[in-house]
């Protein structure tokens, strides 16, 4: 890994926020960091892994929401510099060149995360990862890899699995927030990552909200399922309570 590039992007009252180049494999990644600058001390770091639609303005918007809990957040970028996809097609492209094998996937993982815990605010004993969609999927599939994580939260995640050991003795609390109705969310991907869990003895709980669909927590989905005549659809109230019990439980992993 090589970080090619470090350039501040701007600031939002305390929040500074920086886009981070960096090399994995020989492709270039453009990853986004946020942290309150006028916090003093080392805190824990949280990297943000984006929709199957790419590293976009959205998963830089839960980056410096989590900056501004205190938290120095990193938003990677799964697919390489400037692959944003417009069309599923796309999506499913960038996704399946991502996840061709384990190995990739986690080395894309593990070339942010190290750039995370290097960065001069974050206290490397303390990390988390949290991810949207495909984005979520990452992020238990590199609790179950082993990556040293104290939480891994997933929303509206599909529970694909990569990584097929189960571990056993799994320190990561996992938390998948999903939507009752969402239509991507297969019943046999469901008890098998269930069944997983009761091995790994983790901390995991999988809290489904009645009525909501996929992508519920993304103010973008409603229009861009029209759109794309994709059964997405923002919910506010399911948005607010995920997040709620998301800093909930960063408060007491990190305590």
């Amino acid at each position: 890994m090589v970080i090619t590039g470090l350039s501040a992007v701007g600031a939002k009252a305390a929040v500074k926020s920086q886009t981070i180049n960096y090399e994995v494999g020989k492709k270039i990644f453009t990853g986004y960091l946020a942290y309150d600058n006028a916090q003093s001390g080392k805190r824990p770091g949280i990297i943000v892994v984006h929709e199957w639609w790419g590293h976009d303005a959205y998963a830089r918007k839960r980056a410096d929401m989590l900056a501004k809990q205190g938290y120095t957040a990193l938003a990677l970028d799964m697919y390489g510099t400037g692959k944003l996809a417009k069309h599923p097609k796309d999506a499913m492209s960038f996704m399946m060149a991502a996840t061709k094998s384990a190995d990739i996937m986690k080395a894309r993982f593990l070339a942010a995360y190290e750039l995370l815990k290097e960065h001069a605010t974050v206290d490397r004993s303390k990390t988390a990862a949290i991810g949207y969609c495909f984005g979520g999927n990452v992020a238990v599939n590199m609790a179950l890899a082993g990556v040293d994580l104290d939480a891994a939260v997933a929303f509206h995640s599909t529970l694909t699995r990569w990584i097929k050991d189960t571990p056993k003795g799994l320190k990561t609390k996992i938390r998948v927030f999903n939507g009752a109705n969402d239509p991507f969310l297969k019943k046999p991907k469901v008890a098998a990552f269930d069944a997983v869990m009761k091995v790994s003895g983790a901390d995991y709980k999988h809290i489904y909200y009645p009525g909501v669909v996929h992508s519920f927590t993304n103010p973008a989905a409603t229009e861009k399922g029209k759109k794309l005549k994709l059964p997405l659809a923002y919910d506010a109230k399911a948005d607010k309570d995920s997040w709620r019990q998301t800093l909930e439980l960063f408060r007491r992993v990190f305590k």
